[in-house]
Protein backbone atom coordinates (compact mmCIF):
# COMPACT_ATOMS: atom_id res chain seq x y z
CA UNK A 1 0.00 0.00 0.00
CA UNK A 2 1.06 3.46 -0.68
CA UNK A 3 1.33 6.31 1.09
CA UNK A 4 1.83 9.33 -1.40
CA UNK A 5 -0.44 12.24 -0.97
CA UNK A 6 -2.57 11.98 -4.71
CA UNK A 7 -5.59 11.00 -3.51
CA UNK A 8 -8.43 13.91 -3.93
CA UNK A 9 -10.63 12.56 -1.10
CA UNK A 10 -11.06 9.66 1.30
CA UNK A 11 -13.46 6.94 2.73
CA UNK A 12 -13.21 5.27 6.23
CA UNK A 13 -15.67 2.99 6.66
CA UNK A 14 -16.03 0.83 4.18
CA UNK A 15 -19.13 -1.19 4.76
CA UNK A 16 -21.93 -1.40 2.35
CA UNK A 17 -22.86 2.02 2.00
CA UNK A 18 -19.13 3.72 2.53
CA UNK A 19 -18.17 1.29 0.22
CA UNK A 20 -20.46 1.60 -2.64
CA UNK A 21 -20.04 5.72 -2.27
CA UNK A 22 -16.22 5.35 -2.83
CA UNK A 23 -17.14 3.53 -5.70
CA UNK A 24 -19.46 6.08 -6.68
CA UNK A 25 -16.98 9.06 -6.22
CA UNK A 26 -14.29 7.00 -8.37
CA UNK A 27 -16.33 6.29 -11.18
CA UNK A 28 -16.89 9.49 -11.48
CA UNK A 29 -12.85 10.74 -11.92
CA UNK A 30 -11.85 11.50 -8.53
CA UNK A 31 -8.57 9.59 -6.95
CA UNK A 32 -9.77 7.86 -3.77
CA UNK A 33 -8.08 7.09 -0.92
CA UNK A 34 -10.36 4.41 1.17
CA UNK A 35 -9.36 2.85 4.65
CA UNK A 36 -11.36 0.59 7.09
CA UNK A 37 -10.40 -0.47 10.80
CA UNK A 38 -10.30 -3.98 9.15
CA UNK A 39 -8.10 -4.22 6.36
CA UNK A 40 -9.27 -7.04 4.57
CA UNK A 41 -12.48 -4.67 3.71
CA UNK A 42 -9.90 -2.34 1.88
CA UNK A 43 -8.40 -5.09 0.00
CA UNK A 44 -11.96 -6.09 -1.20
CA UNK A 45 -12.60 -3.13 -2.43
CA UNK A 46 -9.77 -2.60 -4.33
CA UNK A 47 -9.60 -6.50 -5.31
CA UNK A 48 -13.32 -6.13 -6.36
CA UNK A 49 -13.79 -2.85 -7.90
CA UNK A 50 -10.42 -1.49 -8.78
CA UNK A 51 -10.93 -1.26 -12.03
CA UNK A 52 -13.63 1.40 -11.71
CA UNK A 53 -11.48 4.04 -10.87
CA UNK A 54 -8.56 5.19 -8.87
CA UNK A 55 -8.20 3.91 -6.06
CA UNK A 56 -5.06 4.78 -2.92
CA UNK A 57 -5.54 1.85 -0.26
CA UNK A 58 -5.01 2.22 3.39
CA UNK A 59 -3.92 -0.06 6.30
CA UNK A 60 -3.83 2.99 8.74
CA UNK A 61 -5.34 5.76 9.34
CA UNK A 62 -1.60 7.28 9.06
CA UNK A 63 -0.95 6.27 5.81
CA UNK A 64 -5.01 7.02 4.92
CA UNK A 65 -4.22 11.22 5.93
CA UNK A 66 -0.57 10.82 4.51
CA UNK A 67 -2.48 9.45 0.69
CA UNK A 68 -4.40 12.72 0.99
CA UNK A 69 -3.49 16.07 -1.26
CA UNK A 70 -3.57 19.16 0.99
CA UNK A 71 -5.71 20.36 2.12
CA UNK A 72 -7.57 16.60 3.22
CA UNK A 73 -11.01 15.92 2.81
CA UNK A 74 -12.48 12.71 4.00
CA UNK A 75 -15.45 11.09 4.46
CA UNK A 76 -16.41 8.84 7.46
CA UNK A 77 -18.99 6.15 7.12
CA UNK A 78 -19.20 4.30 10.50
CA UNK A 79 -22.23 3.52 12.46
CA UNK A 80 -23.45 7.06 14.46
CA UNK A 81 -22.37 7.71 17.68
CA UNK A 82 -19.40 6.45 19.65
CA UNK A 83 -17.39 4.77 17.02
CA UNK A 84 -18.30 8.03 14.85
CA UNK A 85 -16.45 10.39 17.75
CA UNK A 86 -13.86 7.24 17.72
CA UNK A 87 -12.96 7.76 13.92
CA UNK A 88 -12.86 11.42 14.46
CA UNK A 89 -10.77 11.09 17.88
CA UNK A 90 -7.81 9.08 16.02
CA UNK A 91 -8.12 11.58 12.46
CA UNK A 92 -8.27 14.94 14.22
CA UNK A 93 -4.51 14.36 15.67
CA UNK A 94 -3.11 13.87 12.28
CA UNK A 95 -5.11 16.44 10.42
CA UNK A 96 -3.84 19.76 9.84
CA UNK A 97 -5.38 23.47 9.34
CA UNK A 98 -8.05 23.85 7.06
CA UNK A 99 -8.62 20.31 6.41
CA UNK A 100 -12.35 18.92 6.11
CA UNK A 101 -13.80 15.88 7.81
CA UNK A 102 -17.22 14.98 6.65
CA UNK A 103 -19.36 12.14 8.91
CA UNK A 104 -21.90 10.46 6.03
CA UNK A 105 -23.72 8.66 8.56
CA UNK A 106 -26.98 8.90 10.45
CA UNK A 107 -26.08 11.26 13.16
CA UNK A 108 -28.14 13.20 15.63
CA UNK A 109 -27.89 16.72 14.19
CA UNK A 110 -26.90 17.90 17.98
CA UNK A 111 -23.76 15.57 17.93
CA UNK A 112 -22.58 17.10 14.86
CA UNK A 113 -23.34 20.49 16.15
CA UNK A 114 -21.44 19.59 19.16
CA UNK A 115 -18.35 17.94 16.58
CA UNK A 116 -17.70 20.63 14.56
CA UNK A 117 -17.76 23.67 17.30
CA UNK A 118 -14.26 21.41 18.83
CA UNK A 119 -13.07 20.49 15.45
CA UNK A 120 -13.76 24.69 14.30
CA UNK A 121 -11.68 25.70 17.11
CA UNK A 122 -8.63 23.23 16.21
CA UNK A 123 -8.93 24.87 12.70
CA UNK A 124 -10.23 21.72 11.04
CA UNK A 125 -13.81 22.51 9.39
CA UNK A 126 -16.52 19.85 9.72
CA UNK A 127 -19.48 19.10 7.48
CA UNK A 128 -22.27 16.94 8.80
CA UNK A 129 -24.03 15.20 5.48
CA UNK A 130 -27.27 13.42 5.04
CA UNK A 131 -27.13 10.93 2.29
CA UNK A 132 -30.83 8.99 1.10
CA UNK A 133 -30.87 6.18 -1.21
CA UNK A 134 -29.74 3.58 0.58
CA UNK A 135 -27.07 1.46 -0.89
CA UNK A 136 -28.44 1.46 -4.44
CA UNK A 137 -28.29 5.51 -4.12
CA UNK A 138 -25.19 5.57 -2.84
CA UNK A 139 -23.54 3.86 -5.73
CA UNK A 140 -25.50 4.97 -8.31
CA UNK A 141 -26.53 8.51 -7.36
CA UNK A 142 -28.19 9.39 -4.06
CA UNK A 143 -29.94 12.45 -2.75
CA UNK A 144 -26.97 14.21 -0.52
CA UNK A 145 -28.12 16.84 2.51
CA UNK A 146 -24.74 18.47 3.12
CA UNK A 147 -24.19 20.88 6.00
CA UNK A 148 -21.23 22.47 7.23
CA UNK A 149 -19.06 25.81 7.00
CA UNK A 150 -19.06 27.80 3.42
CA UNK A 151 -15.49 26.86 3.00
CA UNK A 152 -16.11 23.50 3.66
CA UNK A 153 -18.62 23.39 1.11
CA UNK A 154 -16.72 25.28 -2.08
CA UNK A 155 -14.48 22.03 -2.07
CA UNK A 156 -16.73 19.19 -1.23
CA UNK A 157 -20.02 20.80 -3.18
CA UNK A 158 -18.66 20.05 -6.69
CA UNK A 159 -17.66 16.24 -5.96
CA UNK A 160 -21.46 15.67 -4.14
CA UNK A 161 -22.70 17.51 -7.01
CA UNK A 162 -21.35 15.10 -9.40
CA UNK A 163 -22.10 11.56 -7.48
CA UNK A 164 -25.70 12.95 -6.37
CA UNK A 165 -28.59 11.99 -8.48
CA UNK A 166 -29.77 14.05 -11.31
CA UNK A 167 -33.14 15.48 -12.14
CA UNK A 168 -34.19 17.37 -15.13
CA UNK A 169 -30.45 18.65 -15.67
CA UNK A 170 -30.19 20.02 -11.24
CA UNK A 171 -28.29 17.46 -9.40
CA UNK A 172 -30.13 16.44 -6.21
CA UNK A 173 -27.03 18.19 -3.65
CA UNK A 174 -26.79 21.50 -2.28
CA UNK A 175 -25.43 23.45 0.81
CA UNK A 176 -28.57 23.68 3.39
CA UNK A 177 -26.87 25.15 5.81
CA UNK A 178 -24.13 25.11 8.92
CA UNK A 179 -22.95 23.05 11.76
CA UNK A 180 -25.92 20.52 11.86
CA UNK A 181 -28.28 21.70 9.65
CA UNK A 182 -27.57 18.73 6.89
CA UNK A 183 -28.34 16.24 9.28
CA UNK A 184 -31.44 17.76 10.50
CA UNK A 185 -33.14 18.03 7.38
CA UNK A 186 -32.03 14.00 6.87
CA UNK A 187 -33.65 13.49 9.96
CA UNK A 188 -36.74 14.88 8.96
CA UNK A 189 -36.64 13.02 5.98
CA UNK A 190 -36.48 9.74 7.39
CA UNK A 191 -39.43 11.11 9.78
CA UNK A 192 -41.59 11.63 6.71
CA UNK A 193 -40.89 8.01 4.98
CA UNK A 194 -41.62 6.44 8.57
CA UNK A 195 -44.93 8.45 7.85
CA UNK A 196 -45.11 8.08 4.38
CA UNK A 197 -44.55 4.33 4.60
CA UNK A 198 -47.23 3.43 7.76
CA UNK A 199 -49.91 5.14 5.21
CA UNK A 200 -48.80 2.85 2.42
CA UNK A 201 -49.25 0.36 5.45
CA UNK A 202 -52.73 1.30 6.04
CA UNK A 203 -54.09 1.64 3.23
CA UNK A 204 -52.85 -2.26 2.16
CA UNK A 205 -54.69 -3.28 5.50
CA UNK A 206 -57.95 -1.53 4.89
CA UNK A 207 -57.91 -3.16 0.73
CA UNK A 208 -56.92 -6.24 1.97
CA UNK A 209 -59.33 -6.56 4.47
CA UNK A 210 -61.76 -4.79 3.04
CA UNK A 211 -61.80 -6.22 0.12
CA UNK A 212 -60.56 -9.87 0.57
CA UNK A 213 -58.03 -9.27 -2.62
CA UNK A 214 -54.76 -11.30 -2.74
CA UNK A 215 -51.63 -9.39 -2.30
CA UNK A 216 -50.74 -10.06 -6.32
CA UNK A 217 -54.55 -8.30 -7.29
CA UNK A 218 -53.90 -5.41 -4.18
CA UNK A 219 -50.20 -5.06 -6.18
CA UNK A 220 -51.88 -4.04 -9.13
CA UNK A 221 -53.83 -1.17 -7.83
CA UNK A 222 -50.35 0.23 -6.06
CA UNK A 223 -49.18 -0.04 -10.09
CA UNK A 224 -52.27 2.01 -10.98
CA UNK A 225 -51.43 4.36 -8.40
CA UNK A 226 -47.92 4.69 -8.98
CA UNK A 227 -48.90 6.72 -12.75
CA UNK A 228 -50.78 9.17 -11.19
CA UNK A 229 -50.40 11.79 -8.51
CA UNK A 230 -49.39 8.96 -6.13
CA UNK A 231 -46.20 8.50 -7.80
CA UNK A 232 -43.07 8.34 -6.05
CA UNK A 233 -40.60 5.27 -5.16
CA UNK A 234 -42.50 3.57 -1.94
CA UNK A 235 -45.21 3.35 -4.06
CA UNK A 236 -43.17 1.39 -6.57
CA UNK A 237 -41.89 -1.04 -4.63
CA UNK A 238 -44.72 -1.31 -2.53
CA UNK A 239 -46.07 -3.06 -5.69
CA UNK A 240 -43.46 -5.04 -5.90
CA UNK A 241 -43.35 -6.58 -2.36
CA UNK A 242 -47.24 -7.38 -2.93
CA UNK A 243 -46.02 -9.37 -6.00
CA UNK A 244 -42.94 -11.54 -4.48
CA UNK A 245 -44.18 -15.16 -3.23
CA UNK A 246 -41.96 -16.81 -0.73
CA UNK A 247 -38.92 -18.43 -2.02
CA UNK A 248 -39.33 -21.27 -0.05
CA UNK A 249 -43.03 -21.87 -1.39
CA UNK A 250 -43.54 -19.31 -4.31
CA UNK A 251 -47.18 -19.67 -4.13
CA UNK A 252 -47.39 -18.00 -1.25
CA UNK A 253 -47.09 -14.33 -0.70
CA UNK A 254 -43.94 -12.75 1.02
CA UNK A 255 -45.78 -10.86 2.50
CA UNK A 256 -47.79 -13.60 4.87
CA UNK A 257 -44.75 -15.14 5.91
CA UNK A 258 -43.03 -12.14 7.15
CA UNK A 259 -43.39 -11.22 10.86
CA UNK A 260 -45.55 -8.38 11.42
CA UNK A 261 -43.19 -6.34 13.84
CA UNK A 262 -41.73 -3.58 12.57
CA UNK A 263 -37.96 -2.54 13.83
CA UNK A 264 -36.34 1.05 13.31
CA UNK A 265 -32.74 2.66 13.83
CA UNK A 266 -34.13 5.71 16.01
CA UNK A 267 -33.85 8.74 13.51
CA UNK A 268 -38.04 8.64 13.21
CA UNK A 269 -37.85 8.94 17.44
CA UNK A 270 -35.10 11.53 16.74
CA UNK A 271 -37.77 13.76 14.79
CA UNK A 272 -40.29 12.83 16.94
CA UNK A 273 -38.33 13.70 20.06
CA UNK A 274 -36.70 17.54 18.03
CA UNK A 275 -40.47 18.25 17.55
CA UNK A 276 -41.64 18.00 21.01
CA UNK A 277 -38.40 20.49 21.71
CA UNK A 278 -39.44 23.05 19.01
CA UNK A 279 -42.90 22.74 20.05
CA UNK A 280 -43.88 21.75 16.32
CA UNK A 281 -46.88 18.97 15.60
CA UNK A 282 -45.81 16.26 13.47
CA UNK A 283 -48.63 14.05 14.53
CA UNK A 284 -48.46 12.05 11.36
CA UNK A 285 -44.85 11.05 12.30
CA UNK A 286 -45.15 10.40 15.72
CA UNK A 287 -48.18 7.74 15.13
CA UNK A 288 -45.63 6.23 12.71
CA UNK A 289 -42.95 5.68 15.54
CA UNK A 290 -45.54 4.11 17.83
CA UNK A 291 -47.32 2.12 15.07
CA UNK A 292 -43.94 0.37 14.66
CA UNK A 293 -43.67 0.49 18.76
CA UNK A 294 -46.86 -1.11 19.11
CA UNK A 295 -46.47 -3.55 16.45
CA UNK A 296 -43.31 -4.67 18.43
CA UNK A 297 -45.23 -5.34 21.35
CA UNK A 298 -45.35 -8.72 20.76
CA UNK A 299 -46.28 -9.99 24.43
CA UNK A 300 -48.94 -7.31 24.89
CA UNK A 301 -50.64 -8.29 21.17
CA UNK A 302 -50.99 -11.98 21.90
CA UNK A 303 -52.14 -11.09 25.72
CA UNK A 304 -54.78 -9.05 24.46
CA UNK A 305 -56.04 -11.25 21.10
CA UNK A 306 -59.14 -13.33 22.03
CA UNK A 307 -59.85 -11.02 24.85
CA UNK A 308 -60.50 -7.33 23.65
CA UNK A 309 -63.57 -7.54 21.17
CA UNK A 310 -63.90 -5.75 18.09
CA UNK A 311 -66.59 -4.70 16.40
CA UNK A 312 -69.69 -7.34 16.51
CA UNK A 313 -71.01 -6.27 13.36
CA UNK A 314 -68.14 -6.82 10.96
CA UNK A 315 -67.70 -9.74 9.14
CA UNK A 316 -64.91 -12.20 10.29
CA UNK A 317 -62.02 -11.40 8.10
CA UNK A 318 -60.51 -14.16 6.38
CA UNK A 319 -57.06 -15.53 6.82
CA UNK A 320 -54.27 -13.89 4.78
CA UNK A 321 -53.39 -15.97 1.45
CA UNK A 322 -57.19 -16.87 1.85
CA UNK A 323 -59.36 -17.40 -1.47
CA UNK A 324 -60.00 -14.22 -3.13
CA UNK A 325 -62.74 -11.98 -1.37
CA UNK A 326 -63.11 -13.75 1.51
CA UNK A 327 -63.10 -12.11 4.59
CA UNK A 328 -64.11 -8.55 2.87
CA UNK A 329 -66.39 -6.13 4.51
CA UNK A 330 -66.81 -4.10 1.64
CA UNK A 331 -69.28 -5.23 -1.11
CA UNK A 332 -67.94 -6.11 -4.57
CA UNK A 333 -70.53 -3.58 -6.25
CA UNK A 334 -68.72 -1.22 -3.72
CA UNK A 335 -64.95 -2.96 -4.64
CA UNK A 336 -64.06 0.49 -7.20
CA UNK A 337 -65.20 3.37 -4.94
CA UNK A 338 -63.88 1.56 -1.64
CA UNK A 339 -60.33 1.50 -3.46
CA UNK A 340 -60.29 5.65 -5.24
CA UNK A 341 -61.71 6.71 -1.55
CA UNK A 342 -58.75 4.89 0.01
CA UNK A 343 -56.27 6.24 -2.69
CA UNK A 344 -57.48 9.64 -1.94
CA UNK A 345 -57.10 9.10 1.93
CA UNK A 346 -53.75 8.21 1.04
CA UNK A 347 -52.95 11.41 -0.67
CA UNK A 348 -54.10 13.75 1.44
CA UNK A 349 -52.64 12.11 4.22
CA UNK A 350 -49.39 12.13 2.36
CA UNK A 351 -49.78 15.83 2.34
CA UNK A 352 -50.65 16.37 5.56
CA UNK A 353 -47.29 14.46 6.33
CA UNK A 354 -45.01 16.30 4.16
CA UNK A 355 -46.63 19.63 5.48
CA UNK A 356 -45.81 18.23 8.95
CA UNK A 357 -42.13 17.91 8.04
CA UNK A 358 -41.48 21.39 6.04
CA UNK A 359 -43.05 22.90 8.87
CA UNK A 360 -39.86 21.17 11.31
CA UNK A 361 -37.60 22.50 8.96
CA UNK A 362 -38.70 25.89 9.24
CA UNK A 363 -38.58 25.30 12.82
CA UNK A 364 -35.66 24.02 13.18
CA UNK A 365 -33.70 26.36 10.91
CA UNK A 366 -35.14 29.38 12.55
CA UNK A 367 -34.44 27.75 15.99
CA UNK A 368 -30.78 27.18 15.38
CA UNK A 369 -30.42 30.01 12.09
CA UNK A 370 -29.67 27.73 9.47
CA UNK A 371 -31.54 29.80 6.99
CA UNK A 372 -32.45 27.01 5.31
CA UNK A 373 -34.26 27.32 2.06
CA UNK A 374 -37.22 24.62 1.57
CA UNK A 375 -37.70 25.05 -1.89
CA UNK A 376 -34.10 23.58 -2.11
CA UNK A 377 -34.79 20.78 -0.03
CA UNK A 378 -38.23 19.74 -2.08
CA UNK A 379 -35.65 19.86 -5.43
CA UNK A 380 -32.69 17.59 -3.67
CA UNK A 381 -35.79 15.24 -3.06
CA UNK A 382 -37.14 14.31 -6.29
CA UNK A 383 -34.63 11.89 -6.87
CA UNK A 384 -32.23 9.30 -5.12
CA UNK A 385 -33.66 8.91 -1.91
CA UNK A 386 -36.31 7.23 -0.32
CA UNK A 387 -39.36 9.28 -0.33
CA UNK A 388 -38.76 10.86 -3.94
CA UNK A 389 -42.13 11.73 -5.54
CA UNK A 390 -43.96 13.37 -8.50
CA UNK A 391 -45.81 15.94 -6.19
CA UNK A 392 -41.88 17.45 -5.02
CA UNK A 393 -41.93 19.47 -7.78
CA UNK A 394 -45.60 20.91 -7.01
CA UNK A 395 -44.07 21.45 -3.19
CA UNK A 396 -41.03 23.30 -4.87
CA UNK A 397 -43.26 25.09 -7.18
CA UNK A 398 -45.41 26.23 -3.86
CA UNK A 399 -41.65 27.58 -2.15
CA UNK A 400 -40.87 29.45 -5.28
CA UNK A 401 -44.49 31.39 -4.73
CA UNK A 402 -43.85 31.64 -1.80
CA UNK A 403 -40.89 31.33 0.63
CA UNK A 404 -42.64 32.71 3.53
CA UNK A 405 -45.41 29.84 3.20
CA UNK A 406 -46.84 29.15 6.44
CA UNK A 407 -47.90 25.72 5.64
CA UNK A 408 -48.07 23.70 2.55
CA UNK A 409 -51.92 22.81 3.57
CA UNK A 410 -52.91 26.66 2.07
CA UNK A 411 -50.67 26.67 -1.21
CA UNK A 412 -53.83 27.02 -3.56
CA UNK A 413 -52.37 23.47 -5.13
CA UNK A 414 -52.49 21.37 -2.13
CA UNK A 415 -55.23 23.11 -0.05
CA UNK A 416 -57.46 22.09 -3.54
CA UNK A 417 -56.10 18.46 -3.84
CA UNK A 418 -56.57 17.79 -0.17
CA UNK A 419 -59.77 19.55 -0.50
CA UNK A 420 -61.32 17.59 -2.99
CA UNK A 421 -60.34 14.49 -1.27
CA UNK A 422 -61.70 15.25 2.61
CA UNK A 423 -65.21 13.15 2.03
CA UNK A 424 -63.49 10.45 0.62
CA UNK A 425 -60.96 10.68 3.34
CA UNK A 426 -63.42 10.61 6.07
CA UNK A 427 -65.35 7.77 4.81
CA UNK A 428 -61.89 5.52 5.12
CA UNK A 429 -61.55 7.01 8.56
CA UNK A 430 -65.03 6.00 9.61
CA UNK A 431 -64.60 2.75 8.00
CA UNK A 432 -61.66 1.76 9.61
CA UNK A 433 -62.65 2.79 13.05
CA UNK A 434 -66.41 0.93 12.34
CA UNK A 435 -64.16 -2.35 11.24
CA UNK A 436 -61.53 -1.84 13.40
CA UNK A 437 -58.58 -1.34 11.47
CA UNK A 438 -56.19 0.87 12.83
CA UNK A 439 -55.19 4.18 10.42
CA UNK A 440 -53.75 6.11 12.70
CA UNK A 441 -52.22 7.84 10.20
CA UNK A 442 -54.92 8.44 8.45
CA UNK A 443 -57.11 9.55 11.45
CA UNK A 444 -54.27 11.61 12.97
CA UNK A 445 -53.64 13.53 9.65
CA UNK A 446 -57.01 14.21 8.94
CA UNK A 447 -57.78 15.59 12.54
CA UNK A 448 -54.43 17.83 11.70
CA UNK A 449 -56.34 18.88 8.82
CA UNK A 450 -59.24 19.67 11.11
CA UNK A 451 -57.54 21.27 13.73
CA UNK A 452 -55.80 23.11 11.52
CA UNK A 453 -58.20 24.87 9.47
CA UNK A 454 -61.33 25.25 12.50
CA UNK A 455 -61.45 28.94 13.88
CA UNK A 456 -62.18 27.73 17.41
CA UNK A 457 -60.50 24.96 19.09
CA UNK A 458 -60.72 23.28 22.11
CA UNK A 459 -57.77 24.77 23.26
CA UNK A 460 -60.09 27.58 24.99
CA UNK A 461 -61.17 25.31 27.81
CA UNK A 462 -57.57 23.68 28.21
CA UNK A 463 -57.02 27.34 29.53
CA UNK A 464 -59.98 27.61 30.90
CA UNK A 465 -58.71 24.50 33.23
CA UNK A 466 -55.19 25.74 33.29
CA UNK A 467 -55.63 28.81 34.75
CA UNK A 468 -58.22 26.81 37.47
CA UNK A 469 -55.45 24.40 38.89
CA UNK A 470 -52.39 26.08 38.19
CA UNK A 471 -53.37 29.90 37.88
CA UNK A 472 -51.45 29.74 34.54
CA UNK A 473 -53.54 32.70 33.62
CA UNK A 474 -55.11 33.16 29.93
CA UNK A 475 -55.78 35.54 27.30
CA UNK A 476 -59.09 36.87 26.12
CA UNK A 477 -60.51 37.40 22.10
CA UNK A 478 -61.74 41.08 22.95
CA UNK A 479 -59.00 42.38 24.65
CA UNK A 480 -54.99 42.59 25.40
CA UNK A 481 -53.10 41.30 28.31
CA UNK A 482 -52.96 38.17 30.30
CA UNK A 483 -55.94 37.24 33.07
CA UNK A 484 -56.49 35.50 36.04
CA UNK A 485 -59.98 34.27 37.75
CA UNK A 486 -60.32 34.09 41.76
CA UNK A 487 -61.18 30.30 41.23
CA UNK A 488 -61.17 29.75 45.33
CA UNK A 489 -62.55 32.83 45.91
CA UNK A 490 -65.07 35.70 44.45
CA UNK A 491 -64.64 34.21 40.92
CA UNK A 492 -63.57 37.97 40.18
CA UNK A 493 -61.10 38.76 37.55
CA UNK A 494 -57.82 39.70 37.35
CA UNK A 495 -55.65 41.32 34.48
CA UNK A 496 -51.87 41.07 33.88
CA UNK A 497 -49.48 42.78 31.44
Amino acid sequence: MTNTPTAQIGVTGLATMGRNLARNIARHGYVTAVHNRTESKTKALVGEFGHEGTFVPAATAEEFVASLTVPRTIIIMVKAGAPTDAVIDELAPLLEEGDILVDGGNAHFADTRRREVALRERGIHFAGVGISGGEEGALLGPSIMPGGSEHAYAKLGPILADIAVDVDGTPCSTHVGPDGAGHFVKMVHNGIEYADMQLIAEAYDLLRHGLGWTPERLAEVFESWNSGDLESFLIEITARVLRAGDPSQPERPLVDVIVDEAEQKGTGRWTVQTALDLGTPVSGIAEAVFARALSGSAAQRRAAQGVLPGPAEVPAVGEPGGEEGAGGFVDAADAESFVEDVRAALYASKVVAYAQGFDMIRAGSVEYGWGIDPGAMATIWRGGCIIRARFLDRIREAYEKQPDLPSLLVDPYFAGAVAAGQEAWRRVVVQSVQSGIPAPGFSSALAYYDGLRRERSSAALVQGLRDLFGAHTYRRVDRPGSFHIDWSGDLSESQFS
